[in-house]
């Protein structure tokens, strides 16, 4: 069976080289991650505070690539679920069929917004501090002072994307939609998780695997065979039609 592709987009603060380690994890997936300015090599271009120019952008690398017509699903993980969604609409609207479903993890709905919000907080320390909370994770490069001085102003664009964003519309997408949290997550209930059911007029279904609210950190694994069976599923559909 031909690999079907996997886009994956950054949560706030992770740059393309975080799914470097998912490469060759799951046979049946080939791994193909977006890198946004801001980050790695697109370090000293300007990062993106608006979901929707977000991503503008990652169609035309999509494009630019000639990734449109490959058999696809699209995986996001917080942040990286409402670009990963926003992603799915406009492949949708182009009326790209490669497409067979969208992976939304650790994020409520596209339109439920967070009312404790990091951004306007001016304080670096005070900021992190509120980014630790909400993700339940503390990445080691902030620790380092200079790369922290590096690493913050792409931070704050993300989370400021990510706080600002709604949807532009309320129509669902068609393709399948398969949701997956950490069953130990404080930070998205289970409850927040099931309202994606309006997501999609397609089949919307919702796995949960072992861990808190980053529940794939060094274990990518687990992860990657859920999303290898819904795509396999996806793709089974689209061929019988």
């Amino acid at each position: 069976m031909e690999k079907i592709q996997l886009i994956c987009l950054p949560f706030a603060g992770a740059g393309a080289s975080f799914f470097n380690e998912w490469k060759g994890v799951e046979p049946a997936l080939e791994i193909r991650a977006l890198q946004l300015p801001g980050r790695e090599k697109r370090f000293l271009e300007t990062p993106h505070v608006d979901a929707h120019k977000a991503a503008d952008e990652l169609v035309r690398q999509l494009r630019d690539d000639d990734a449109l017509d490959a058999p696809s699903v699209v995986f996001g993980h917080s942040l990286g679920a409402v670009l990963a969604f926003e992603l799915a609409r406009r492949l949708e609207d182009a009326g790209r069929g490669a497409l067979l479903g969208l992976v939304a993890s650790g994020s409520p709905d596209p339109w439920t917004q967070r009312s404790d919000r990091a951004t306007g907080v001016d304080d670096d320390d005070a900021f992190l501090a509120k980014v630790s909370q909400f993700s339940g994770y503390n990445h080691e490069a902030l620790d380092d002072p200079m790369m922290r001085e590096l690493l913050l102003p792409t931070l704050r664009a993300d989370v400021r994307m990510h706080e600002d964003y709604t949807p532009r519309s309320a129509v669902a997408l068609t393709v399948p939609v398969m949701t997956v949290r950490g069953d130990a997550d404080l930070l998205v209930s289970r409850a927040q998780v099931a309202a994606w059911d309006k997501a999609s007029s397609g089949a919307v279904s919702h796995e949960e695997l072992a861990g808190g609210h980053m529940y794939f950190i060094g274990q990518p694994a687990p992860l990657l065979a859920r999303i290898a069976a819904f795509a396999r599923a996806a793709a089974a559909v689209e061929t019988a039609r």
